[in-house]
């Protein structure tokens, strides 16, 4: 196996070396061999049906939603589509798997190959860079989850909840191309973006619907590959860098020591920040796959892939692209605002309806994602519509307001979306009736408070004049070269003006002026 090369940063003279498997649940409504509900929360074994119980004489019947699903992600991923794949039965006991054997693809995988990019910020403060990375995949398959043994209510015994048998999984393999705790969180963001966009899983890792492993090794460059441990069922991103790092100094501490690495499968404590190890881990040849004899081959035709691929949305990617090769925004903004499609859409209405893209990304990126991430809320939930915030914009754009003085706007926009009659006006109508409404109340609200911004060049320059007399020991101190001299005069004037003042036009008049 090639493994892709980094420049990475060694540790302690060692290469980490990570390979991902990501378990994406996929958005059927029902699971991937029976017709049982795969709905979250229900109570203990209600959407457990005789084919996820494995009752005698009950046969499966692949889901075509969730096929459909994965010819999706690997058109997102640019991978080969299987034209003919097999489902096969992978052997192991566990007291919730009933039938002691769980339905998955081994030999032939219906998606095979392709790749996930990225990008990683390398270095600090002025050297900051972003460096683009590309881990590559092996597959993704298609398979039934396992249900899930209940210990905490039980005294000396444990429950099991079958509502999960058979939920349909899309497994994520890659190639072990990832070199740091970083990257592995980089990568796992990236992919929990793609599946999330394109519709084929909720993302939901506190309900288990985006599970990551993370196999784990070290070594000395130039070296082979070293034993790995496989972190199991990683579902959260800060727990995946901690566990990541943990592992590493433990790996490379008994390496030091003089022991070898066990191969073994450890769960990640979050309460110790410490892995633990659960059981050895197996190989393939301990599963004894072998082809399902219920199941016949998967057959898919290029007419249907093609049919997918017609209906799919545009991706992050692609659209990256088009907003700095259309809008002129610069790289990070427009990876930043394609994070998910309703924050995307959300910039193009403002963008298209204000004509200021950069003003547009600095508010969204700033404002309105500090205040969405203050409330825990997303970007399906924010207040402040598109067409609203594009006639802030506008005014903010054509001199009648500051920034400064615009957040107050825009925090009674917040609070009260439509605030008056003029703001039930402009929430129906046409969008160019509407986009005048906004217009309208934005101009009202900026007159209320008083929050004009000052348009008259002599009446700032008596101000500015006013401010220069009583402030003589800062005109010194800015004559002999001390740059927080003129912000105070800057402050002083806005000040005088309260905040009134056009701050580009302070700064124009106070360097004329003090020469």
């Amino acid at each position: 196996m090639n493994v892709c090369t980094h420049t990475s940063q060694l540790i302690q003279g060692y290469e980490v070396v990570i390979g991902f498997e990501t378990h994406a649940q996929l958005s059927t409504n029902s699971k991937i061999f029976s017709r049982a509900s795969v709905a979250f929360g229900a109570e203990p074994n209600t959407q457990a049906c005789a084919v996820d119980l494995a009752l005698p004489g009950t046969l499966p019947v692949m889901n075509e939603g969730a096929v459909e699903r994965a010819i999706r992600f690997g058109l997102a991923v640019g991978s080969q589509v299987a034209e003919r794949s097999i489902f096969a039965r992978k052997n192991y006991f566990y007291p919730d798997l009933p039938k002691g054997y769980q339905i998955s693809q081994y030999e032939i995988p219906v998606v095979q190959g392709g790749a996930v990019s990225f990008y990683l910020e390398a270095g600090k403060g002025a050297d900051a860079t972003r460096v683009k990375k590309t881990v590559r995949l092996v597959r993704a398959h298609l398979e039934e989850d396992a249900g899930k043994s209940l210990h905490e209510d039980y005294h000396g015994m444990s429950g099991i909840d079958l509502n999960r048998a058979g939920t349909p999984l899309l497994e994520i393999v890659t190639e072990p191309d990832i070199r740091s705790s970083a990257e592995a969180v980089a990568y796992a963001k990236e992919l929990h973006k793609i599946v999330t966009w394109i519709g084929i899983c909720d993302g939901n890792m506190q309900e288990g619907s985006f599970r990551c492993d993370a196999n784990v090794s070290v070594r000395k460059p130039g070296q082979p590959l070293g034993t790995r441990r496989e972190i199991k069922n990683l579902n959260s991103f800060k727990f995946m860098q901690q566990a990541i790092d943990f592992e590493v100094r433990w790996q490379i501490e008994r390496i030091e020591d003089g022991y070898e690495i066990e191969q073994a499968t450890v769960l990640f404590d979050p309460d110790t920040g410490e892995t633990r190890a659960m059981r050895s881990k197996e190989d393939a040849a301990d599963y004894r796959y072998f082809p399902d004899p219920d199941l016949p081959p998967l057959v898919i035709g290029r007419e249907w892939v093609e049919r997918v691929r017609a209906a799919m949305p545009e991706l992050p990617r692609a659209m990256t692209e088009r907003f700095v090769r259309d809008y002129g925004l610069p790289e990070v903004d427009a990876t930043t605002l394609t994070q998910s499609p309703s924050m995307a859409a959300y910039f193009e209405a403002v963008a298209q309806t204000c004509g200021q893209p950069k003003l547009a990304s600095n508010w969204i990126m700033g404002e309105v994602s500090r205040r969405l991430n203050a409330e825990q809320r997303d970007m399906a939930a924010v207040p402040v519509t598109a067409l609203q915030l594009a006639a802030l914009i506008t005014r903010i754009a054509d001199g009648s307001i500051s920034h400064n003085a615009a957040r107050q706007v825009f925090d009674a926009l917040w609070i009260n979306p439509v605030i008056t009659g003029a703001g039930h006006a402009a929430a129906s109508g046409s969008d160019t009736a509407q986009t005048v409404a906004w217009l309208r109340l934005i101009d009202q609200i900026i007159e209320a408070k008083g929050l004009k911004q000052m348009n008259d060049s002599a009446a700032l320059q008596a101000i500015i004049d006013e401010v220069l007399a009583a402030n003589q020991k800062n005109i010194a101190e800015y004559r002999a070269g001390k740059d927080k001299a003129f912000n105070a005069l800057v402050g002083q004037v806005m000040k005088a003006s309260k905040g009134k003042a056009d701050p580009g036009q302070v700064h124009e008049w106070l360097q004329k002026k003090l020469g």
